[in-house]
């Protein structure tokens, strides 16, 4: 009896990201039993191409849609898979990788190839701000704004990143901000804050951790909201988020929510999984639950936020 062959297609974008994808599609023909798969290699011709593709294979019903790019590209393909059977497969090179980390992909194409030969898939929850749909982090306040610096600055990269956070980090200003949280029956919070942060996944990517412990399965946002503080606190900030101690910092309030309503008092930057834009004052964000069917590493855990021995000790200099 003739086995099944899962039908893959490689969605390649070859501007995006940091890393070169010359020789891709031999690492593929190595990769991929040719018994148990048929493939197609496919690169993208222009802006929101990629989205198109997946739409209309995921319509094909195809097993498996491979974003091949950076975390642009890989958001792309992702909102197109939502509420379809079709596996979200992805091989990261862009500067960020955030899904992929919090998946536990192997950030080389080769390692990534492999993993997806595996064929193991799970369910996953997304996110929606206003509409849009995203998978680890959205948010408002200075992450959204630096988002949109970033992209207008034309360069690419985490030092052209950093460079832009350290600039803009000392005279960026909070703003106030009425949150309505859906689970506590219409409650609305008022809160002047540096930035509101919700996370589907635990990082922005880069290994920052915004929501350590964040599950991608448990049908809950972790909101996480920093309040202003004084320049010497900045730095506090940037090492929490790489310590995974963030919830610790004494200028961080965090809780779950399945919804949530905020208002501010004019439109402004927002930025759904680093992808910026300008909204208006009134912004509703949701879980949306199991949505999203992806491959995954067969040997990862979900809880990815275990204590550290070395962190730890390194946290512990720090603050004394």
């Amino acid at each position: 009896m003739e086995v099944k062959k899962k039908r893959i297609v490689f969605i390649v974008n070859p501007i995006s990201g940091t890393s070169s994808k010359k020789g891709f599609d031999k690492i593929v023909e190595k990769n991929l039993n040719p018994e148990h798969f048929s493939w197609q290699i496919i690169r993208t011709e222009y802006a929101g191409h990629a989205a198109e593709l997946a739409t209309s294979y995921a319509s094909e019903g195809v097993d498996i849609c491979v974003a091949v790019g950076g975390d642009g590209t890989v958001n792309e393909v992702a909102r197109s898979l939502v509420n379809t059977n079709t596996a979200l497969g992805i091989v990261p090179s862009g500067s960020g990788n955030g899904l992929a980390r919090h998946l536990c992909l192997p950030m080389s194409m080769k390692g990534a190839v492999s993993m997806i030969s595996q064929g193991v898939t799970g369910q996953f929850d997304y996110g929606v701000i206003n509409g849009h749909p995203f998978f680890c982090t959205c948010g408002m306040g200075f992450d959204a704004y630096i988002s949109l610096k970033f992209a207008q600055s034309g360069k690419r990269g985490l030092a052209n990143y950093t460079k832009l956070v350290l600039a803009e980090g000392l005279k960026y200003k909070p703003a106030n901000y009425d949150v309505c949280v859906e689970d506590e029956q219409g409650a609305t919070h008022h809160y002047e804050a540096f930035l509101i942060a919700c996370a589907n996944a635990a990082q922005y990517g880069n290994n920052t951790y915004i929501a350590p412990g964040a599950s991608m399965q448990d049908g809950l946002l972790d909101v996480i909201i920093i309040r202003p503080f004084k320049g010497i606190g900045g730095p506090r900030v940037l090492m929490d988020l790489m310590l995974k101690t963030i919830k610790s910092n004494n200028h961080v309030q965090n809780f779950q929510a399945r919804k949530l309503k905020i208002h501010r008092s004019e439109e402004g930057a927002i930025h759904y999984d680093g992808d910026p834009c300008i909204m208006g004052s009134d912004i509703s964000i949701e879980i949306v639950k199991g949505g999203l069917k992806a491959i995954v590493n067969p040997k990862a855990i979900e809880d990815k936020a275990k204590p550290n021995p070395i962190v730890h000790a390194i946290d512990r200099l720090v603050s004394h």
